[in-house]
């Protein structure tokens, strides 16, 4: 027969402690059933309100030159997003860069080529919608044309019959289609994870989430797994230009952001010049 001294009591969980818990576990459970959708937008209002009151954090602009220079380059947010690309390059350097090294070296060339079909494949839904919304219906025809040839000739879009078809493959998304209506692109953002981005291309991105056909087709699990593939996917595809612009740079940073708004403003244009007015004119009898 045991001692009564030995016995330990029995500590009964205060009931309200209980309820507190189950309540805190049942609202994790319903955040990660949320859309996709509704977590990128909630996360864009706390990235937005992040760099309203964090502007003062990280490296100081301490000059009034280097203030300017902020302001005119459109980067009024330089010091959080210079502390941000930080956060980013140290989960490249620690996470994705290796398993992108990883990927190829295990899948061969051929592989890594069809794997990028499939996932181009994916995204020709939400390139035909913002095609009609830009009022590009000859676009809107060729990417309908190409995802239902290479949806089924092609093997789920593995292989890019349409290309040889005469079917050229081309990307669009909300964020160009903004800026075709007239928004602007307001201030750089470098965002966590994410990477280079401004205010218009962010609500892009949100938005072409919930145009997208497989944000309601595919299950969460599969849409995880299709974001984490087209994120080592990319990588991948630039890890020996990328190392090339930081060894490269005066400023790795600088380059990013400049070779970003580069892009963008020739992805906005269907990769054409801009228009002539837009160019500075040079009038050789006054040189002379």
């Amino acid at each position: 027969m045991a001692s009564a001294q030995g016995a330990r009591p029995v500590v009964r969980e205060d009931s309200s402690r209980s309820v507190g818990r189950e309540k805190m576990n049942l609202s994790v459970g319903r955040w990660w059933r949320m859309p996709r959708g509704v977590v990128v937008a909630l996360t864009a209002i706390f990235l937005a309100a992040s760099v309203l009151t964090l502007d003062g954090c990280g490296p100081r602009l301490t000059t009034l030159e280097e203030r300017r220079a902020a302001l005119e380059n459109g980067d009024r947010f330089e010091n959080v997003n210079r502390a941000v690309f930080e956060f980013n390059r140290t989960l490249d350097e620690t996470l994705l860069k290796p398993v992108a090294i990883l990927y190829r070296g295990i899948v061969p060339e051929w592989g890594r080529d069809k794997i990028k079909n499939f996932l181009a494949n994916l995204g020709e839904p939400v390139t035909f919608i913002n095609d009609l919304l830009q009022g590009e219906p000859e676009r809107a025809g060729e990417a309908l044309g190409r995802f239902a040839l290479n949806s089924t000739v092609g093997v789920l879009g593995f292989i890019d019959v349409a290309r040889e078809a005469g079917l050229e493959r081309h990307t669009e998304d909300f964020g160009q289609t903004l800026a075709v209506w007239g928004v602007d692109e307001g201030p750089f953002l470098m965002l966590p994870l994410l990477g280079p981005s401004n205010p218009r291309d962010l609500v892009g991105l949100v938005a072409d989430i919930f145009m997208d056909p497989f944000t309601y087709i595919l299950p969460q699990a599969q849409r995880n797994q299709r974001t984490a593939l087209s994120a080592v996917s990319a990588r991948a595809e630039f890890l020996e230009e990328l190392d090339s612009i930081e060894k490269t740079s005066v400023d790795f940073y600088a380059a990013l952001r400049n070779l970003y708004r580069g892009k963008r403003a020739n992805d906005i244009r269907n990769g054409e010049l801009p228009d002539a007015g837009a160019l500075p004119s040079l009038d050789i009898e006054s040189v002379e």
